[in-house]
C-alpha cells in the first residue's frame, strides 16, 4: 500500500475542539470530494497508529487540508495532533470513502460528520452548482457548529442548524425526528446524504424508511 510523508504548512484551531491542518500535497496525489485517508503522526511510536480523516480541501488545490475534531481525553491520535506544529510530519495512507455527489438533495450531518460535505460543497461552489441543495447540521451547542459563516454564505436559508443542548433564537432545538425531516424534504424521491455518529445515522435512516424514502436514495458514510 502506498504511503506518503507530508509536512504541516499550518495548524490552527477553528472551534474549541476542532483543528484545521494544512500540509503539502504529494505529486500526482488524487482524491474525490467527500473522500478520506488514514493519517498517522510521523513520530516514534505513532507511525502505525492510523485514524481516518476527510479531505476538506479540493482535488485541484496544491495543498491538502484536514478539519479534525479532537478528543484529548482519549489520549490517542487526535490528542497527539494537538501537540504538532508547523513543519512536523504526517503519514498519508490509503484513500477511501463512499460519499460522493450524485445530485441535489438534503445533506444531514451530525458533529464531525460534516467533514465529507465540506469538500463536496466547496467543489459545488467552484463549479457554480450549489443549486437547491440543503444542509441540516446537528450539534450540541452553537459553539460546536463548524464553518457556520462559510455554510451560511454558500447555502443561505438552505443551511439549517439544530442544537440538542442549547436553545437559541434562529436555531432549531432538539433531535432530527421524522417531522423535522418531513418539513424540510421536497419528496420521497429526493436524495439524502448522511454522515454522523452511528446512533444518529441509524435513527435518521429509520425515520427516512417511515417516510417511504427508498434505500437507493440514501447515500451514507459513518465517520
Amino acid at each position: 500500500m502506498e504511503k506518503h510523508t507530508v509536512k504541516i504548512k499550518s495548524i490552527k484551531s477553528v472551534t474549541h475542539d476542532v483543528l484545521q491542518i494544512v500540509t503539502n500535497k504529494p505529486e500526482f496525489y488524487t482524491f474525490s470530494p467527500g473522500q478520506a485517508t488514514e493519517l498517522s503522526v510521523n513520530k516514534v511510536g505513532w507511525e502505525s497508529k492510523k485514524r481516518p480523516f476527510t479531505f476538506t480541501s479540493l482535488p485541484q488545490n496544491d495543498y491538502l487540508e484536514f478539519t479534525i475534531k479532537t478528543y484529548p481525553s482519549h489520549k490517542g491520535v487526535t490528542n497527539e495532533l494537538l501537540k504538532l506544529k508547523k513543519d512536523d510530519e504526517l503519514i498519508l495512507h490509503e484513500v477511501f470513502g463512499y460519499i460522493s455527489y450524485k445530485g441535489e438533495g438534503i445533506f444531514i450531518a451530525g458533529g464531525a460528520g460534516i467533514t465529507p460535505f465540506i469538500s463536496i460543497f466547496r467543489h459545488l461552489k467552484s463549479i457554480n452548482k450549489i443549486g437547491n441543495n440543503k444542509l441540516i447540521f446537528a450539534n450540541k451547542t452553537k459553539d460546536d457548529i463548524l464553518l457556520e459563516d462559510e455554510f451560511k454564505e454558500l447555502l443561505g436559508n438552505n443551511f439549517i442548524n439544530i442544537l440538542s443542548q442549547e436553545k437559541r433564537i434562529g436555531y432549531e432545538y432538539g433531535q432530527i425526528d421524522e417531522n423535522f425531516i418531513k418539513i424540510n424534504q421536497k419528496g420521497t424521491a429526493e436524495l439524502f446524504y448522511l454522515c454522523g455518529p452511528p446512533p444518529m445515522m441509524e435513527a435518521v435512516e429509520k425515520q427516512l424508511t417511515v417516510l417511504q424514502v427508498k434505500k437507493d436514495r440514501i447515500i451514507k458514510e459513518k465517520f
